[in-house]
């Protein structure tokens, strides 16, 4: 029996099992094993590949933006309108083939837009080329879901269970618990905080099929049986996503107000050019980047072209992004703005540092 097959016999195991207090054990160990295999299922199963085409997509810019959807939802027209990228787009289905980079400029800031192949259904388990899809979406800081506005919700829920099946958590946090492990001693459990929603026979039996007898795991919130085994295989995304419903000149204008008023959510028409601004400033929110200016000694600083950087990044961050020998030569650095303790003043900081957006940093070397 293959693994997909295995798969399949477990998700229809859980469809039959009734949820109540005596079968969560067998429910969570039939979750520890669904797991296991779609982890199984994710890994090459030859070491030499073959060469694929148009997915090994450098990284570049200050951040990357995954477009996914399924087929003819308007990705690569949104890709050409935000861009300079001219993607194919046409009145059929599956048009892009390849992943198709593009870079857009907004605020000093340069971010990569990757128009990904239209995903559907068992992409997770590989169906047209949805492994690499998915794959690609997970080097991503922020994810895009394209949808249709005019078809059902479910084409939401689908992606979003095809993302799930791969690891990819949508707008959630990773959970507070520490796991690790000893060669010795046990398994020790430590909460901060009353389990709810899962308990401790339950994360006892979990730990036991994964082969783990001695571990101390310290949970710090109220975490489900999912999140538990999350913690365990260690390689979920936890990633942002903005749902993006397109074609809303061809829905009424009552349900295009129930769309916008959902969380995570923007509505556009690529076709007329409808609110594509307001949704490049929601992909600007959403990924939370901090401008820093730099600014030469005796000089005013240079106010437009900031360098862009996660939010919480340090001085050293911002040496590395001018040049890898500003650290190593480091002295100290001035910094005006929100994180300077003497605000206006300058502030004579190290390279642990923690910057704020629109500071002014000058660096000094040795």
């Amino acid at each position: 029996m293959g693994i997909v097959e295995k798969i399949k016999e477990i998700e229809e195991e859980m469809a039959r099992t009734q949820k109540n207090k005596a079968t969560e054990y067998h429910l969570g160990l039939l979750k520890a094993k669904l797991a296991r295999y779609r982890a199984q299922l994710l890994e090459p199963t030859s070491k030499s590949g073959g060469a694929g085409t148009g997915f090994d997509v450098q990284k570049s810019g200050d951040a990357r933006v995954a477009l996914i959807g399924f087929p003819s939802v308007g990705k690569s027209t949104l890709l050409s309108k935000c861009t300079h990228t001219q993607s194919e787009s046409a009145a059929y289905e599956f048009t892009t083939l390849t992943a198709i980079p593009g870079v857009l400029e907004y605020q000093g800031a340069r971010i990569q837009l990757l128009d990904l192949p239209g995903i559907v259904e068992g992409a997770s388990e590989g169906r047209g080329r949805g492994r690499q899809v998915v794959a690609t979406a997970k080097t991503a800081d922020l994810i895009l879901i394209m949808l249709d506005a005019t078809k059902s919700e479910e084409q939401r829920r689908l992606l979003e269970i095809e993302l799930d099946a791969v690891g990819i958590r949508l707008n959630k946090k990773r959970p507070d618990v520490v796991f690790k492990r000893k060669t010795t001693g046990g398994i020790t459990i430590n909460k901060t905080v009353p389990l709810t929603k899962t308990d401790e026979k339950t994360i006892r039996t979990i730990l036991a099929s994964y082969k783990l007898h001695n571990c101390d795991v310290m949970i710090r919130e109220d975490i489900t049986t999912d999140e538990f085994i999350d913690v365990l295989i260690g390689t979920r995304k936890y990633i942002p996503c903005l749902y993006v419903y397109n074609k809303i000149d061809a829905i009424s204008l009552e349900r295009m107000d129930q769309l916008a008023r959902e969380d995570h959510t923007v509505v556009i028409s690529c076709e007329m050019g409808l609110n594509i601004d307001y949704l490049i400033e929601k992909i600007w929110e959403e990924l939370d980047l901090v401008k820093v200016y730099t600014k030469k000694r005796g000089v005013h600083p240079d106010l437009e072209d900031p360098v862009c950087l996660r939010k919480g990044a340090t001085v050293e961050t911002v040496c590395n992004g001018i040049h890898r020998s500003l650290a190593a030569n480091f002295r100290y650095a001035l910094v005006w703005g929100k994180s300077s303790k003497f605000s206006p003043h300058a502030q004579k900081v190290g390279l642990n540092h923690h910057v704020l957006d629109e500071d002014v940093v000058s660096i000094f070397t040795k």
